[in-house]
């Protein structure tokens, strides 16, 4: 019987069905295959890994996934689809054209929230002055949100134009962080990878080669390093276009959302649902604009229709 060889630590930086590639330490990239019948790793998880024996191919075995700093996953009501493990935050890009559902992006931000993970939001198509103003004015509750300054960072961008000085200003988000980029179709995902991992297209058509995923690179979820000193990751995960929340109860949902967060302490109930009850702080904060700590009919909409969503009967 061939001796099997010692295991050896790893970072899985590609995944497509039961199949991984993690890179070792030194950057060597190895195909790897879950030990057992059931995938638990994802793109980001820090794994054991066992080489083949001498003679039987040059892939490996994951043994073990190592204990996790976070996960960014999302919930339907039938499956689980896990984005990526160990990340420092989400980039969520939108544009201009077509038009973004807010509805998605506050799906996608809530669960940023819920799982203790930056997020950050970047306006692609700055180019399209008009459509550009329009979605920049329906991303203002975003940028004036909480009572105590909380709000999340909103960057304009023309990828397709790209100066320098967006370039600068989105590099200096991405430094020295491991990045999960989700966007719709049509964001400019793709252009924002490419313009900031120059080959990445070739990167992703080698790897998917690799992995027997044919053409569906958009399937596959991929890392890729910014930098040489391999410093400043970025993650490339399709699946924005559903966005499940049913790993996330009713009660906890007001905590996810910042501007709801805010008032849902002055609240005359401890167990308030902030729809209906008097004495509810969220609701008398819709009297105020964001900018002067108020909620936006827009946010207590998406609210209320969450609530609602996740508080149908689960069979």
């Amino acid at each position: 019987m061939a001796e099997r060889s010692a295991l050896m630590e790893g970072t899985v930086v590609a995944s497509h069905g039961r199949h991984c590639v993690v890179e070792t330490p030194d950057g060597e990239r190895r195909i790897c295959h879950p030990r057992g019948k059931k995938s638990q790793a994802v793109v980001g998880d820090r794994v054991l890994w066992q080489a083949a024996p001498a003679g039987q191919g040059d892939e490996g075995t994951i043994e073990k996934v190592q204990e996790r700093r976070n996960l960014f996953y999302r919930q339907d009501e039938i499956r689980t689809k896990s984005f990526a493990a160990n990340i420092d935050q989400v980039l969520i890009l939108i544009a201009a054209e077509p038009v973004f559902s807010e509805s998605q992006l506050a799906r996608a931000l809530i669960t940023a929230e819920a799982t203790n993970i930056t997020p950050l939001i970047a306006l692609n198509k700055s180019d399209l002055v008009e459509p550009f103003a329009r979605a920049w004015e329906r991303l203002h509750p975003y940028r004036h949100m909480g009572s105590e300054g909380r709000h999340y960072r909103v960057l304009p961008l023309c990828l397709t134009q790209s100066s320098e000085v967006d370039r600068a200003l989105l590099m200096e988000q991405l430094q020295g962080k491991t990045t999960l980029v989700l966007g719709p179709s049509g964001s400019g995902k793709s252009t924002l990878i490419n313009l900031l991992v120059p080959g990445a297209s070739v990167l992703t058509g080698e790897i998917s080669q690799a992995l027997n995923s044919g053409k569906h690179t958009t399937t596959s979820t991929h890392w890729y390093w910014v930098d040489a000193q391999r410093t400043t990751a970025l993650i490339d995960s399709p699946g924005f276009q559903e966005f499940g929340l049913h790993h996330i109860t009713p009660m906890q949902l007001a905590s996810c959302m910042p501007d709801i967060a805010a008032h849902a302490t002055d609240c005359r109930f401890y167990n308030c649902t902030h729809l209906h009850e008097p004495g509810c702080g969220v609701q008398a904060a819709l009297e105020k604009a964001p900018e002067a700590g108020g909620i936006s009919a827009s946010r207590y909409k998406i609210y209320s229709d969450l609530f609602e969503e996740l508080s149908q009967p689960r069979y």
